[in-house]
């Protein structure tokens, strides 16, 4: 078995770490259940944006129970064990999902590249087949990168303890336990994935600058206002994304700690599975008239 970072010293703050999580925790399923329920059941947002966003909601309640859970259970029964296998899961789970909301995030970036910029092309190549062979894709894609990261990292020989400085199983604290240079395999193959996340990173900084392109040249006000409303929280959850990974797993060793990994690790893979349902429905109409019905109608079924 593993021992993982716990989240603090002293029975009260664990005690405290714990209904922290359990908060933000309850926050991001009520969220991202409200999101997913909406869009399934509202008959106006059977549209391409929205069966992403349907995804996209989904792949972050998986996201986020992956990790806290277990985090919550060590701080309430004072523990930091985690068995092989479990560690196994969260490395499987976490790659798995990040994976493809990575893969979502730029199907989603040529949704509103084909909507703003070919917009009367938008109903053949956005169709209802169309959209499920790209989330087919992209939920396969991050399946791929995971039982290929997953499968190369726990094939290693670990020989520097047992102990994960990380409040959940991750590759690079993994990769610290193995024996030196049995690892080159694996950076090998992080490398690939690095390049090709880069690679698909500049084809999101091509749409948006098309996109952005178009917008300014639209003669009207409200047509450019309508185009932002819709490409801005998609930029934004995108941002929040990008950054926070970029920022856990390109930062140099010479700054590396524990706090530090502590705080990254919990920016990026708990705050954006708890912001996300926020930040998409602050400025969209459609989105809060949809969950309005949703809550008069649980609200009437508890009376």
């Amino acid at each position: 078995e593993f021992l993982l970072l716990a989240l603090a010293d002293t029975r009260q703050l664990q005690l405290l770490h714990f209904w922290l999580l359990l908060g933000i925790y309850l926050a991001a399923l009520l969220g991202n259940g409200l999101i997913s329920t909406a869009v399934a059941c509202d008959h106006r947002l059977h549209t391409p944006m929205y069966f992403f966003l349907l995804n996209l909601a989904l792949l972050d309640l998986g996201c986020i129970s992956t990790t806290l859970p277990k985090a919550m259970t060590n701080a309430l029964w004072h523990t930091r064990d985690i068995s092989y296998a479990g560690c196994a899961a969260q490395v499987f789970f976490l790659l798995f999902l990040f994976g493809a909301e990575y893969s979502l995030l730029i199907v989603m970036s040529y949704d509103r590249y084909v909507a703003i910029c070919k917009p009367l092309h938008y109903g053949t190549l956005l169709g209802s087949r169309a959209c499920a062979t790209m989330a087919a894709a992209a939920w396969g894609t991050g399946l791929l990168c995971s039982l290929l990261h997953t499968a190369n990292t726990f094939s290693l020989p670990l020989c520097q303890g047992n102990v994960v400085n990380q409040f959940f199983c991750e590759i690079p604290q993994i990769l610290k336990l193995t024996c030196s240079k049995s690892y080159l395999s694996e950076f090998g193959l992080i490398m690939l994935s690095a390049l090709i996340f880069f690679g698909c990173f500049a084809f999101i900084l091509f749409s948006y600058v098309q996109i952005f392109r178009a917008v300014l040249r639209m003669p009207s006000e409200q047509g450019r206002h309508k185009a932002f409303s819709t490409c801005l929280p998609h930029l934004a959850v995108l941002s929040l994304f990008l950054s926070t990974v970029m920022f856990a797993y390109l930062k140099p060793f010479s700054i590396s700690s524990p706090s530090l990994d502590l705080t990254v690790a919990l920016l990026y893979s708990v705050v954006p599975p708890a912001l996300n349902p926020i930040i998409y429905s602050m400025r969209n109409k459609e989105i809060k008239h949809a969950l309005s019905k949703v809550l008069q109608y649980a609200l009437f079924w508890i009376q």
